[in-house]
């Protein structure tokens, strides 16, 4: 039985979602090694340079930054190194297959504990273009306003 219930979310990858269009998400086991998971439940750890991607039909995790773990001696690993996710054959054939078709990319979107196993959950995304972007900041706005107007009309008839 887990001691811990729930989930508690370590990192998450704010400026992935502005600048991709994420198609899938996928949630993947990472192999860690003893000193990482204390630092993850410390709640410290970097998505900003991360990616995944599928190599010889096993899926990998490279460039996510985890902080060496303060109270840890020799043992101590490398903070930014390749981590190997677990994932069933049938989503690393199924990632694979879209990945290759050109313009998609595999990219973390956040890290968590779930039930006290470390979990990351991982996008399948294509990049935006830079008035893609500028589309989506401008529906943001306009929703934002619109919504606004609404609430301000509703105060008014109180």
């Amino acid at each position: 039985m887990p001691r811990e219930k729930g989930e508690k979310v370590v990192a998450t990858n704010r400026k992935a979602r502005h600048d991709y269009l994420i198609e899938d998400t996928y949630e993947a086991g990472m192999v860690l090694s003893g000193t990482e998971v204390k630092s993850l439940r410390a709640g410290r750890a970097s998505l900003v340079d991360g990616y995944a991607f599928i190599e010889s039909g096993e899926a990998w995790l490279d460039a996510v930054h985890i902080p060496e773990y303060t109270a840890g001696t020799w043992t101590n690993h490398p903070p930014r190194r390749k981590r190997k996710l677990l994932l069933h054959k049938a989503e690393i054939i199924k990632i694979s297959h879209k990945t290759k078709e050109g313009g998609y990319t595999l990219i973390p979107l956040k890290i968590y504990f779930s039930d006290g196993k470390a979990k990351v959950e991982i996008a399948v995304a294509k990049g935006k273009k830079e008035f893609d972007k500028r589309q989506t900041l401008r529906e943001r706005q306009d929703k934002r306003e619109s919504d606004r107007a609404i609430s301000a009309r509703r105060n008014l008839g109180d």
